[in-house]
């Protein structure tokens, strides 16, 4: 597999894209608020994607950017212009979407260069663009093929070259690779993010797959109800999470209850510090993550100490879940150092003094 590149990778690229500003946007069906004042500033080139739970906006976010509905408030401004009231076929926007939406009775060439026969282009530049493009997703060869003749991988990258080969100003994606399997999605999610770096295209990304986010974002836009909740680098997003929700929507969370003293948090006997030092002090829960928990045999008394009571492999790494007592705690470690740690035997729980993030205040009556 190849390796995600990451924005630090990319801070040399030069970039042509025009900066896209949602400023207060509106969106409401019925009693239901999808967007309740939305902002967000894409930077020209950027690769920005929104990650959240299903009904959060992140969709609803994407079509009016589009121009397939109308905000109820609010101004999209892409390149400077006002684009708020513009119909969808004068926005210049390149759209894939999780179906292919490929027509059967067109070969690839031919729906690669559907979008210039829309736009009057003469067919010798149509299918001199269009091969232009399928030798960018790596298809010249299956150029003349059907859809029905081609795999779902594949189908998808045509997809893209038809979005790509009427040069649009922003490239929108809705969940284009949901539909693959696992294998495939990785493979055509670096695809997409050598593509997308290689054109130098303003690109927003919709997901809920928080591996596709962190993999291939400059920045990743974690939403909630309608609105933002982190906006920032990938690693940013999930070491230094802004808020409880991310921290449990973005990877897996230990919740473990502690107590808050002079701008740390101890948990289960560890002193740790705080992302926010100025937690008020008193009963919590804080989240920890899997990778910042230890374990080595069971060799002293008087430590956190535990059961294993199941070991999860997940190739390289593995996740192990232990049983303390009056709950459980998950470590994720190497494969080889779990295979030292089978079910049923005991080990001790060590926790790394990475900053902690408080969920909430614990009641006093449940606190543990």
């Amino acid at each position: 597999m190849s390796s995600p590149v990451t924005s630090t990778q990319t801070s040399g690229t030069t970039r042509s894209g025009v900066e896209v500003r949602l400023e207060g946007l509106r969106r409401q069906y019925g009693q239901v608020v999808a967007l309740g004042g939305f902002d967000l500033t894409v930077q020209p080139g950027e690769l920005i994607t929104l990650l959240g739970p299903s009904g959060c906006g992140k969709t609803t976010t994407l079509r009016l950017l589009a121009g397939l509905e109308d905000a109820d408030a609010g101004r999209i401004i892409v390149g400077g212009r006002d684009m708020t009231r513009l119909p969808a076929s004068k926005r210049d926007m390149g759209m894939v979407f999780q179906a292919y939406s490929l027509f059967p009775h067109m070969t690839v060439r031919q729906n690669v260069g559907f979008g210039l026969r829309l736009r009057k282009v003469s067919a010798q530049q149509r299918d001199a663009r269009a091969m232009e493009m399928l030798e960018l997703v790596g298809l010249t060869t299956q150029a003349d093929r059907y859809p029905h003749q081609l795999s779902g991988g594949q189908q998808q990258r045509v997809a893209l070259a038809r979005a790509l080969a009427i040069e649009p100003k922003v490239l929108l994606l809705d969940e284009p690779l949901s539909a693959l399997d696992a294998k495939v999605r990785s493979q055509l999610r670096d695809q997409i993010r050598r593509i997308q770096l290689e054109v130098g295209i303003t690109t927003l990304f919709v997901t809920h797959d928080q591996e596709e986010a962190l993999a291939i974002s400059d920045r990743v836009g974690v939403m909630k109800e309608g609105r933002l909740e982190q906006l920032a680098p990938p690693t940013e997003v999930y070491t230094r999470p802004a808020t409880a929700f991310v921290a449990e929507f973005v990877g897996l969370t230990n919740r473990l209850a502690g107590t808050v003293s002079g701008g740390t948090v101890t948990v289960r006997g560890c002193q740790l510090p705080l992302v926010d030092a100025a937690t008020p002090a008193g009963e919590v829960i804080a989240l920890i993550r899997p990778e910042a928990v230890t374990l080595a045999a069971e060799t002293q008394t008087g430590t956190l100490a535990g059961t294993v009571i199941a070991s999860t492999f997940l190739g390289a790494v593995s996740r192990v879940t232990v049983d303390v007592g009056d709950t459980t705690i998950m470590a994720q470690l190497s494969t080889a150092d779990a295979i030292a740690h089978p079910a049923g035997s005991r080990v001790s729980l060590a926790i790394r003094p990475d900053p902690v993030l408080v969920a909430e205040q614990a009641r006093p009556e449940s606190a543990e």
